[in-house]
């Protein structure tokens, strides 16, 4: 039979939920069953999606407006039989488009990653037999078994638990196992809170269990995360969209001012050949051929330099996006913090301490100095324990329980060693740890030892050890706010105890647990930030950005965390107003609140998939540009949605990593503070590039227009303008690219993503520029032919006007507001190079015979080089006034 309709599974109880799903817990189902369930439900595999084909990227490549114009020009002037000047712009655009191919080879493979994370082997109750296959040949009904170290391979309702444990953390985002039960839950329970579930693709970290599959394939969670990603929008990075702006804008300037020539001409009587020609000029002339290059370069300068600082970049654009950045919304373990557990307080014999250092490593102090019952309490976690530590490669790695780990490590700090306290209490026997007992107790040669919940280790005790390690009358309520003391920092909490075991007594039971124990102590932990972390978070903050903290975890360990790095003000308590939002606060929320909601909210903690790209989106609509990161499968949607994903590349999944735009080596937070730094520099340098060129290209353009409407020769030729704009636009321009980073670049507000890519102040330093190339190069033009030049000197020198004004430019443009002498002359030993570089091709364009017949040039003197160095000169000393008079503002 067919599974029928049904309410939550996890709120059904296991016993109901076997009719629904046509099931027999104690046999499964029959082989005929099971063929035509999979038959009709397919195999328990997710549907992978088509990605670009290889061909559709390449044309991609293509589809800029700048581009078209280009390759229209390049038609044209092929159609002319003008083979150069076809030549090179075309060469232009290949060059261009092949770079950006190469850069975009990698297809999106998110959904086939989580393919990966289905496909497993289930051993299975098919018949009343138990059998082994594999996992795409579950279908709804079957009964799974599952035993430590198995990987769920289906979504199931748990019908049989014995102590076990699963890692949802790719999931859910809880740091910690969670311990399963079979107890049928609230309609309403969160998805982090279903222990009565097991998720595809979840670990399972201790003990064994059984369960009915009630969802595979695309039904499963992880099925509804796949379909989560294909709803995110690939959003373009604020740079892609400017440029895609500035483009627009910028072609039809060029057009309507081609245009106006073409017609002027015509006016003027000139032939409608010649005038076309003059309109190809002027286009090709405007148009910053060099402008898609330059951007890809830089970008790709940019990657380089984030890869020094532990930040792989996937997706080129992704560069610049960092620095434009207003929101970072970061996960909480393993980026914020160490990702693993540390104990911090310790509460024995009515009195506290605290242990120093952080992560598994065992160095630290404990103090103040231990009484015997402190480091009885901590000879307890060490004995009553099932973790091993183990120091290598050059790090200290624990096997099995992080928790217990956490409690190894704090007994060593102490100077209890795990070898020798074993060898000086051989363990006997042990009760193992179990969900409805909620404690584990070990009998060691002589001595019962006891670990758990504090309620359940309080109910047995009958007396406490007293700072000397002698008995004395349990304290109730003192033991009691000990530990709300610690759970309201975040800390999670273990109460140990002892007492002596009988004589020759070699076996332990729960019965010689109930009573009579001695109460030694609590011992507290979390899982600490990283210290670099905070650093880096109040770099975030002066920088302007805003940093949030979206987790699956808990809302009091989140806050607690929050404080630590400086999110949270310390005290902040937890409701609406307090800058902390839990997963079902959140989902009472319509998107107008959620809006409102997210720009206050500092910690997002229980959060769900689905939530986490709802904040996104809710962020997005807000005007911010959201830069967010994660390391799970429930991470993914998200990531793909912001405007730059962040995966971790330790600790995060396959999926996170496809789905994400950069990837930290270290999954450290203070790499993205760097990463923000560079990408703030590219965007800088990218800036002054365009600063830089658009001078020259509308300069070129104006004095085609001006010589028409003169109605006089043109004063360059497109081969010629060709020329200029490609050997500056490399040798020059993309100089500006290894430009380093200014001192003050973290302390300025980031950029609105809705601003402009040109402010008016550099729109008008642009246009004064323009002016300057414009009259120069016109005016010599003038003037050499008023004195008896030829035709093609007159033009060398307007080419050569262009060219060294440009590079007097280029030095006022190495920055936007200093000057060179602040930065220092040759702190761009690149830039020298390329001015070096560039004059020695400028003086072969004008001497060398071969380029004279080619480029239609010829050889000037010493008194037309002087005028051109007092134009050049002219235009950087305007620049360097038009700053210095600003910054006296």
């Amino acid at each position: 039979m067919e599974p029928s309709p049904h309410p939550p599974w996890h709120h059904l109880p296991a016993a109901e939920a076997a009719p629904l799903l046509g099931s027999d817990p104690e046999h499964g189902l029959d082989a005929a069953e099971a063929a035509r369930r999979l038959a009709s439900f397919g195999p328990n595999r997710l549907t992978p999606l088509k990605g670009r084909g290889p061909l559709l990227r390449l044309l991609l490549q293509f589809h800029q407006p700048l581009i078209y114009l280009l390759l229209a020009s390049s038609a044209i002037t092929a159609a002319l039989q003008e083979w150069v000047d076809a030549s090179v712009i075309l060469g232009v655009v290949l060059v261009n488009a092949a770079i950006g191919f190469i850069q975009e080879s990698k297809a999106e493979s998110a959904i086939a990653a989580l393919s990966k994370i289905v496909a497993t082997s289930a051993r299975v109750l098919r018949g009343g037999k138990k059998t082994s296959m594999a996992s795409e040949q579950l279908v709804p009904g079957d009964v799974v078994l599952l035993a430590e170290g198995d990987k769920v391979p289906a979504d199931l309702r748990l019908i049989h638990c014995r102590e076990l444990r699963i890692n949802e953390s790719t999931l859910t985002g809880e740091s910690l196992p969670v311990s399963k039960h079979v107890t049928p839950l609230a309609h309403n329970t969160l998805l982090a809170d279903r222990a009565n579930m097991a998720y595809a693709g979840s670990l399972v970290s201790s003990g064994h269990g059984s369960g009915m599959v009630v969802a595979t394939g695309n039904a499963t969670e992880t099925g509804r995360i796949s379909r989560l990603m294909e709803q995110a929008d690939t959003f373009s990075t604020p740079l892609t969209r400017k440029i895609e702006w500035f483009s627009k804008i910028l072609l039809y300037l060029i057009l309507a001012l081609a245009a106006f020539t073409f017609v002027i001409g015509l006016a003027r009587g000139e032939s409608a050949f010649d005038m076309f020609m003059a309109a190809v000029a002027l286009s090709v002339g405007a148009i910053p051929e060099g402008l898609p290059a330059a951007v890809t370069i830089t970008l790709a300068i940019g990657v380089s330099r984030m890869a020094r600082r532990r930040a792989i970049i996937r997706k080129l654009p992704a560069v610049e996006t960092l620095g434009s950045t207003t929101v970072i919304c970061s996960d909480k373990t393993g980026t914020l913090t160490q990702n693993q557990m540390t104990v911090q307080r310790i509460f024995s014999g009515a009195q506290d301490f605290s242990a120093s250092g952080t992560g598994y490593a065992p160095h630290g102090e404990i103090a103040p100095a231990l009484t015997p019952a402190a480091r009885e309490c901590l000879l307890a976690g060490l004995l009553c324990n099932d973790a091993g530590l183990e120091h290598r490669n050059g790090a200290w790695h624990v096997s099995g329980d992080p928790t217990e780990g956490a409690l190894i490590v704090a007994a060593m700090k102490a100077g209890l060693e795990p070898e020798g306290s074993h060898a000086a209490h051989p363990r006997l026997d042990a009760v193992p740890f179990e969900s409805r007992h909620q404690y584990m107790a070990t009998l060691n040669a002589g001595r019962i030892y006891l670990k758990g919940a504090v309620e359940k280790v309080l109910e047995r005790c009958t007396a406490m050890f007293g700072p000397d390690g002698n008995p004395m009358p349990l304290d109730h309520a003192e033991i009691t706010q000990a530990a709300d003391r610690m759970a309201g920092q975040g800390l999670r909490v273990l109460a140990f105890a002892s007492k002596p075991a009988t004589s020759g007594q070699d076996a332990l039971t729960h019965g010689d647990l109930a009573s009579g124990m001695i109460f030694l102590g609590l011992q507290g932990m979390m899982d600490p930030p990283r210290p670099e972390a905070v650093r880096a978070v109040k770099a975030c903050q002066r920088a302007g950005i805003a940093v949030k903290m979206i987790t699956g975890d808990h809302a009091v360990t989140a806050a607690a965390i929050a404080r630590q790095v400086g999110l949270l003000p310390p005290g902040l308590l937890h409701d609406a107003r307090s800058g902390i939002l839990t997963g079902r606060e959140l989902a009472a929320l319509d998107d107008a609140g959620l809006a409102l909601a997210a720009g206050h909210t500092h910690v997002f903690a229980r959060v769900e998939p689905e939530q986490k790209l709802r904040l996104v989106r809710a962020l997005q609509a807000n005007g911010e540009a959201v830069a967010m990161t994660g390391d799970g499968v429930n991470d993914a949607p998200a990531l793909k949605q912001a405007d730059i994903g962040i995966a971790m590349g330790i600790a995060g999944t396959e999926v996170a990593r496809e789905a994400s735009a950069m990837v930290l080596t270290d999954d450290n937070f203070a790499s993205i503070e760097a990463a923000v730094e560079e990408g703030r520099g590219v965007f800088d340098n990218l800036t002054k590039f365009i600063v830089w060129t658009l001078p020259t290209n509308f300069g070129e353009g104006l004095v085609i227009t001006a010589a028409i409407v003169a109605g006089v020769a043109l004063p360059i030729l497109p081969v010629q303008i060709l020329w200029i704009n490609m050997t500056t636009a490399v040798l020059l321009g993309l100089m500006l690219s290894f430009e380093p980073i200014e001192k003050n670049i973290m302390r300025r507000p980031p950029r609105a993503p809705s601003s402009p890519l040109l402010t008016p102040v550099l729109m008008g330093r642009i246009a004064i520029v323009s002016a300057l190339l414009l009259g120069g190069a016109f005016w010599l033009f003038l003037w050499e032919l008023g004195h008896g030049a030829s035709i093609e000197y007159a033009r060398t020198v307007a080419a050569n006007v262009f060219v060294f004004g440009e590079m007097f430019y280029l030095f006022n443009c190495r920055s936007m507001s200093a000057s060179m002498f602040t930065l220092g002359v040759f702190s761009n030993r690149w830039l020298v190079a390329g001015v070096a570089a560039m004059t020695l091709l400028q003086l072969l364009f004008t001497y060398l015979p071969a380029m004279n017949e080619w480029f239609r040039t010829a050889p000037i003197g010493m008194d037309s080089w002087g005028r051109i160095m007092a134009v050049s000169l002219g235009i950087y000393v305007a620049i360097g006034t038009e700053k210095w008079l600003r910054s006296k503002k």
